[in-house]
């Protein structure tokens, strides 16, 4: 008994010029559609991740400590004293 092929001749030559026409894996990683994990074990590339995470959230939480109050960005003539937001006290 043989199988019989469940798409038609079309559908066939349709998906191998879509496939032949897709970008390379580098391409790919290069605009960073895909994550390049070479040398990383496969069980560690998601707690490389977490830790990625984890360490851009603390320098984003750094930086968000050290920016100037709006008090401040008044008094340097960068904010309008209306623009600025009501302080919190």
């Amino acid at each position: 008994m043989t199988r019989s092929n469940s798409f038609d001749q079309e559908t066939v030559n349709k998906l191998e010029k879509r496939l032949s026409q897709r970008p390379e894996k580098t391409d790919l990683v290069d605009r960073n559609i895909l994550k390049d994990d070479k040398g990383i074990a496969p069980s560690l590339v998601a707690a490389k991740e977490k830790l990625q995470r984890s360490q851009l959230e603390d320098k984003l939480g750094q930086a968000l400590q050290q920016r100037p109050k709006p008090e401040e960005l008044v008094k340097e003539g960068i904010l309008l004293e209306e623009e600025a937001p009501p302080s919190r006290a």
